[in-house]
């Protein structure tokens, strides 16, 4: 479906009130999306959180992209329990395989629930992805229904900066092909980086004990995954990268952005510039303080 520069404009156009906020996560594999989940769910006043998707990944310690998503549905499961909301409609499952370099759909309880939450949408009231992983799942969604492309903007967090060497980025390179099909199709796109941009957004584990740790069984949750992270405390810092995507839906002041043509992916994962491309929103900075204040907040106010 094609989708005119002035309607898509209108659409990455930051909105007031309340979102309608579907969100696509890979949430076993790091410890960043677990904190991103818990600062959506815990913002009712800007976000209808309508449904969970777990995402496919792979990773050193899992080899198949399925195992990958079926470790991510049971940590939102673990995440919900704790956080004492309930995961009977909330929660699906997603794709087992990449859409790949053939960029053909994949099929998934996931993908079909997207396709159908974004058809009750309009361009007047879209519905929001925030994909914080591999873009399977939202990718698979656009080629299987191309016509919802007018009634979603998708606030992805991948890639590295616009300039950085390489686009070697862990949920990029996860799926080149369905990261090709997202930029290639038009729609609407929010792009959130991770090098040198999100890896401002981090933490310590003095930090987590004394602002985390305390608040709940979510609060204990949440800092043993990130104390678990690393045996080794000392000067360490973790990134928090997910939180970014969350953060520009919940306020665009705490991720500024401009518009700017979508890149070409190249099949060596590199960017190719192409002015006369579809505009994009790009995230170039992150106020880390503000994000992690309001989070910390609502993590306390929710104990």
């Amino acid at each position: 479906m094609h989708l005119s520069e002035c309607d898509r404009l209108a659409l990455l156009t930051p909105r007031k009130g309340k979102l309608r906020v579907v969100i696509d996560t890979d949430t076993y594999n790091e410890i960043d999306d677990q904190f991103a989940l818990v600062h959506a769910l815990l913002s009712p006043e800007r976000m209808e959180v309508e449904a969970l998707y777990a995402a496919p990944f792979m990773n050193e310690t899992c080899s198949e992209p399925g195992r990958g998503m079926e470790l991510s549905y049971q940590e939102i499961l673990a995440l919900l329990e704790r956080l004492g909301i309930s995961h009977h409609g909330l929660v699906h499952r997603g794709a087992t395989n990449y859409v790949g370099p053939d960029k053909v759909a994949v099929k998934a309880p996931a993908i079909d629930d997207l396709v159908a939450r974004a058809r009750k949408g309009s361009p007047d009231n879209p519905l929001y992805v925030i994909a914080i992983g591999a873009i399977s799942n939202v990718a698979s969604a656009l080629l299987a229904a191309p016509d919802i492309v007018d009634r979603v903007v998708v606030v992805w967090l991948g890639g590295h900066a616009i300039d950085w060497q390489h686009q070697v980025e862990f949920n990029l390179q996860q799926d080149v092909g369905g990261t090709q099909v997202l930029f290639d199709c038009g729609v609407p796109l929010v792009l959130v980086p991770c090098e040198g941009v999100t890896s401002i957004l981090h933490s310590t584990v003095p930090e987590i004990e004394r602002y985390v740790e305390p608040f709940g069984e979510i609060g204990k949750f949440l800092a043993m995954r990130f104390k678990g992270y690393s045996d080794d405390h000392i000067g360490w810092a973790k990134e928090i990268w997910d939180m970014g995507a969350v953060a520009w839906a919940l306020d665009p002041d705490w991720a500024p952005s401009v518009l700017m043509p979508t890149p070409v992916l190249t099949n060596e994962m590199r960017y190719s510039t192409d002015r006369s491309r579809h505009l994009m929103r790009y995230v170039g900075s992150i106020n880390r303080n503000a994000i992690m204040q309001d989070f910390i907040r609502k993590l306390a106010a929710h104990s």
